[in-house]
């Protein structure tokens, strides 16, 4: 009789520190254990046509005969966001980079960092894709990573080589098929804010009803941009709402707009500097992400 309640506590003892150490792999994998799959070149600008001509910088603007960008801080209601109007003369301007210039699981670099890396002239946050192991990721015209993501959270946006924003479900159309179709980046996070000019339902699992700080882009036509980050969580300004976010859209003439990893993420960095105020957790300072989306010359 003891040897069996002694049997079953070994056993029952055995199962549970084998349910710790399951548990705690999972998490390390999921959050700290590094996985590199791919290594990327970074862009040389030389080979996508150089901006040329007279260039004009100021703190809040960049003109080039190809590119144009201006940065409007808005501070209204309890809430500080930034607007940037892009216009290009070519969608190769408009480019994605990874951290450390590697396509992975858990590999961040801060925006910051990898802006530089790329001789960015204005850069954000992406879609944090190394957070997930699904999404459809295409990225500079190479398709990393095919897998959908399960409804309703699984709308992708695109952008074409002629520089045309569109969402797609994925799963719907395979990446390879999209890339022959001359879809050069993915983003895979959401949801769609707005679609033709219209603001869009936010009822995902994201935290759409809460004021957070905020990253997400959008088109007013073809190579004509609009960027949007919002600071939150601080006691200069609270955040915004996904609805809140669209609007600001809508206002200012998208057709269409995409909502990207945001909170301790969103960050807007421009000629050099950080431009927003950017919050990880309990610090005002930069959180290390996967990846940007960058206006290079």
């Amino acid at each position: 009789m003891r040897m069996t309640k002694k049997r079953t506590l070994i056993s029952t003892i055995t199962i549970v520190l084998s349910m710790i150490f399951l548990n705690a792999y999972v998490l390390l994998d999921a959050f700290v254990l590094t996985q590199s799959y791919v290594t990327v070149d970074p862009i040389d600008g030389n080979t996508t046509g150089n901006s040329t001509g007279e260039v004009t910088v100021t703190s809040s603007t960049y003109k080039d005969n190809n590119i144009e960008i201006s940065i409007e801080t808005v501070d209204e209601n309890g809430i500080v966001y930034y607007v940037v109007d892009i216009q290009l003369s070519n969608a190769t301007y408009l480019r994605t980079a990874f951290a450390n210039n590697t396509f992975g699981r858990n590999i961040n670099q801060l925006t910051s960092t990898m802006a530089k890396n790329n001789d960015a002239i204005l850069a954000i946050n992406g879609d944090f894709y190394g957070f997930r192991d699904s999404g459809l990721i295409i990225r500079n015209g190479v398709l990393y990573r095919d897998l959908a993501r399960s409804s309703p959270d699984n709308q992708a946006l695109l952008i074409d080589e002629m520089g045309n924003f569109k969402t797609v479900t994925e799963g719907t159309i395979t990446g390879d098929n999209l890339v022959s179709q001359g879809v050069i980046q993915s983003f895979s996070f959401g949801p769609v804010l707005v679609k033709d000019g219209i603001v869009q339902s936010c009822t995902t699992n994201f935290v759409s009803s809460k004021a957070n700080p905020r990253t997400a882009i959008g088109m007013i036509e073809p190579l004509h941009y609009l960027w949007v980050i919002v600071d939150g969580r601080t006691s200069q300004s609270s955040g915004m709402t996904l609805k809140q976010l669209a609007q600001v859209f809508v206002d200012r003439g998208a057709e269409i707009a995409y909502n990207l990893d945001g909170g301790g993420s969103s960050t807007l960095w421009f000629n050099g500097a950080i431009i927003n105020n950017p919050v990880d957790g309990a610090n005002s300072n930069e959180r290390k992400v996967s990846d940007i989306i960058y206006i290079g010359s």
